[in-house]
Parts: structure tokens; C-alpha cells; sequence
């Protein structure tokens, strides 16, 4: 008996709807509640995200069927090299069609779009707990350079505040004041792009 066809396509407008039904089963996989993956996807996040020009998403098709995808950006590695590199941001394959060489053609699309851009490297970002998916990277040759460690703003003010005294100067004062606005104009803009 012969395996499934397996074939990766770039999202394109007829697979946008496929690709935005699988996103949000990664994300709700992911421990993520279904009210927020669906106004995520009601506001048009996923869309705008997937017409960016820094952006590339592929769709995996398991007999014509949608399986899986794979979202990845180009950047420069770091803010200190011109370097292009391409970040793959998310791969996800459904449970019932894991362990059929999905994750692996949209590995090899993505390896493509890199070669196409000119990088000679590329990155994934993996969830630390996610056992497989690093287990995954590691036997194509991905490993550890860095750990990226994520922070709330105001968990790291307190933080930093525990360590100084507790008199504010207005200079402090303001500051404070011009990033609450700052992130409200910038919440708002978010808001109407959307």
C-alpha cells in the first residue's frame, strides 16, 4: 500500500480559511482558551500577520486534506549583524497525521523560501516543555544558542523598583505617564488595523 501524498503549498487566499482553522487548533492545543484563539482570529491577527513581506506561511495537504503549517520570518539573526536569517515562528501538524512526514516537507518549503531570501541560516523558536518538537529540531541539526526568557513590563519595573528607593522624581513620573500613553495609542492603532 503506497503512503499519502503529501504536498506543501505557500497560504494563498483559497487556503487562508484551512490555514486560520489550523492555527487555532495549535493554539487550543497549546493551552490557549478558545475565546481568545477565536477574537484573535475574528480581529484578523492571523491575516494581517500572513500579508506581511518579512512573512511566509505553508500549508500541508494529506491527501488534499489541510494537516499542517509553518509560519517563518526573515530577520537579521541579531541587532548587531546584517546577516538575514529565517526564523521558523510555528510548526504544527495535527494529531492524526503526525509521524507521516508532514513537519518534514514543510521543513523542506521552508528551507527553500531561506535558500530563496539568501540566508544561510535558519532558527525555530520552540517551546521549552515541548519535548518532541525539540527532540524534533535536534535530529535536523538545530541546536541551543540562546534562551529567551519573557517578561511582563510591569513585572519587571516591580523588580527593578524592589532595589531603589521608594521616592518617585517627576522625571520617573513622566516617563511612566508617556509609555501608559504610548501603549494605549499603540493598542488603539492595533485596534483599527484589525
Amino acid at each position: 500500500m503506497s503512503r499519502p501524498a503529501i504536498s506543501v503549498r505557500q497560504v494563498s487566499e483559497e487556503h487562508e480559511g484551512s490555514f486560520v482553522e489550523l492555527w487555532a487548533a495549535s493554539r487550543v492545543e497549546a493551552g490557549v482558551s478558545p475565546d481568545v484563539v477565536a477574537r484573535a482570529a475574528a480581529e484578523g491577527r492571523v491575516t494581517t500577520a500572513l500579508h506581511r513581506d518579512d512573512v511566509r506561511a505553508y500549508i500541508a495537504l494529506h491527501d488534499g486534506r489541510p494537516v499542517g503549517f509553518s509560519i517563518a520570518a526573515t530577520s537579521p539573526f541579531s541587532a548587531l549583524t546584517d546577516a538575514p536569517c529565517v526564523t521558523i515562528d510555528q510548526l504544527y501538524v495535527s494529531p492524526d497525521a503526525r509521524r507521516h512526514g508532514v513537519a518534514r516537507h514543510l521543513m523542506s518549503a521552508v528551507t527553500l523560501y531561506a535558500d530563496s531570501r539568501g540566508c544561510e541560516q535558519i532558527g525555530c523558536n520552540v517551546p521549552a516543555p515541548n519535548r518532541e518538537a525539540n527532540r524534533f529540531f535536534a535530529r535536523l541539526g538545530f541546536s541551543s544558542q540562546v534562551v529567551r526568557r519573557i517578561t511582563t513590563v510591569a513585572a519587571l519595573r516591580r523588580r527593578l523598583g524592589a532595589d531603589e528607593p521608594r521616592h518617585h522624581s517627576l522625571e520617573q513620573l513622566l516617563h511612566r505617564r508617556r509609555s501608559l500613553r504610548a501603549r494605549a495609542t499603540a493598542a488603539a492603532g492595533n485596534r483599527l488595523a484589525g
